[in-house]
């Protein structure tokens, strides 16, 4: 503790690490920085905020959303506001927007300009490349503060999701590895899942359950082993986008054995949903790729208890309401989920619910995804001159509420709605200020700002 000045404010409460809980701890902040932690008595201080017998967390890091995938750059100030609501402080934007993906250092500096005016978290923003071309404008994607690429092996739409093929991904894997960054894949074999669909469609199989059967496991592993051969030739660290599989996260493993920098990240949808799920929720429980079975899950539990999992992540996408009814063919409906702000409740319930510390959460969904995208030391965890950036859980018996979700009106529904929680999140802090109280987002569109990757170092070297 320091003999200046008292701290600006204190929080008190039980403090979350990535290594342990200090029962009875607290937190002290000067300015928008973390300027001491410790236990017992807190120190003088203009202003506290008593959390005793609440979980102090790091402020969540959501390494893996979408803001404006449906409704463009205005969808930052709701998804964000939601963010504030669910205890997430930082999110990592993918960059798949409407009506123009963030393809140049250009557009990439326009999309910062919207972050700063509308947001109420932090942001990070993911770069992409043109179906054909556009090589020549990753170095400047970087430049301009990139935490990440994203690329697809599987085409939604061909000038803003496209799929990139063979050569195409190979050079610019080639020249993202010079950058230094990490590059995130959508992992879905292009041909395996036309060829199964058009079948299922041919034969009239367009209930739920066929969104998971004409993307069966082996259009994600076929795409993983693309992806990691040419991780293994060019050296650029490739990463899965979002693995529903234990194998996905084995098979990286095998290649960084070989040599390769090669990772993955589990969407907490994968830990808790399973194929029975979909046909109970229909239209809104579509993502990509699809739920599966429940050995499936309890296999991905075992990955994350190997620590072969990078993080876990939500590919939040707030797709109109309209878009999710299901009315007779589920290849009709728009795919992802919301989840933003059932994150921090979900994540606490499910690793309480396996008798698992809360600790888990802190590394995995705070200070993992920091790390990957080159946020830390700033952004991640409660540690000395990081961001005051926090997640205050209030442990109980709850119930989430789609009603609940701050966001605007066709956006406010959940695959989690009426699901029994084990915590809420009880306030949120950005930067030292209160943004969330319980009730009430506090925070202002402009409040968050965006946030550059702090430097070049891959995950998988440090």
């Amino acid at each position: 503790m320091s003999d200046a000045a008292p701290f600006d404010l204190v929080l008190t409460g039980d403090v979350v690490l990535s290594d342990r809980v200090v029962p009875g701890g607290y937190v002290a902040i000067r300015g928008e920085t973390i300027a001491a932690i410790g236990e017992g008595a807190p120190p003088p201080t203009k202003a506290i905020a008593k959390h005793d017998g609440k979980l102090i967390m790091p402020g969540l890091v959501d390494g893996h959303m979408h803001t404006s995938s449906s409704t463009g750059w205005p969808g930052i100030e709701g998804s964000t506001m939601s963010a504030a609501a669910g205890g997430v402080t930082t999110v990592c934007d993918m960059p798949y927007d409407v009506p123009q993906p963030v393809t140049s250092g250009a557009i990439f500096r326009e999309k910062v300009e919207w972050v700063n005016r509308l947001s109420h978290v932090d942001m990070a923003l993911y770069g992409t490349i043109r179906k054909t071309g556009g090589i020549e404008d990753i170095a400047g994607i970087a430049e301009a503060g990139a935490s990440a690429f994203k690329v697809s092996t599987y085409e939604y739409d061909a000038h803003r999701f496209p799929r990139i093929d063979h050569p195409t991904m190979l050079s610019a894997f080639a020249e993202i590895a010079a950058t230094g960054l990490m590059v995130a894949v959508h992992n879905e074999d292009q041909e395996l899942v036309v060829k199964f669909s058009e079948a299922a469609k041919a034969a009239g199989n367009l209930s739920p359950i066929w969104h998971c059967r004409t993307r069966p496991p082996i259009t994600e592993t076929m795409a993983d082993l693309t992806i990691f051969e040419m991780a293994l030739e060019t050296g650029a660290h490739v990463h899965i986008a979002h693995s529903s599989l234990a194998r996905g996260f084995e098979l990286a493993k095998i290649y960084r054995g070989q040599g390769a920098k090669t990772s993955g990240e589990a969407c907490i949808q994968y830990l808790c949903m399973t194929e029975e799920d979909i046909v109970r929720l229909e239209g809104f429980g579509k993502c990509n790729p699809p739920f599966r079975t429940a050995a499936e899950v309890e296999r991905m539990w075992g990955a994350l208890d190997d620590g072969i999992v990078a993080y876990v992540s939500t590919d939040h996408a707030p797709w109109p309401r309209q878009r999710k009814v299901y009315t007779g063919d589920i290849f009709a409906v728009g795919a992802g989920l919301t989840g933003m702000q059932s994150f921090a409740p979900l994540m606490y319930s499910l690793l309480a619910e396996r008798g698992l510390p809360p600790t888990v959460m802190a590394r995995m969904c705070s200070e993992e995804p920091a790390r990957f995208h080159g946020l830390d030391p700033k952004k991640g965890g409660i540690r000395l001159g990081a961001d005051a950036d926090f997640c205050v859980l209030e442990r109980g018996e709850f119930v989430f509420d789609e009603a609940s979700i701050r966001d605007r009106d066709d956006a406010r529904w959940s695959p989690y709605h009426g699901r029994p929680m084990k915590a809420r999140v009880a306030a949120t802090y950005l930067r030292g200020a209160e943004i969330w109280n319980g009730t009430e987002v506090k925070a202002k569109p402009g409040t968050g700002r965006f946030v550059p990757r702090q430097h070049r170092r891959s995950a998988l070297d440090a």
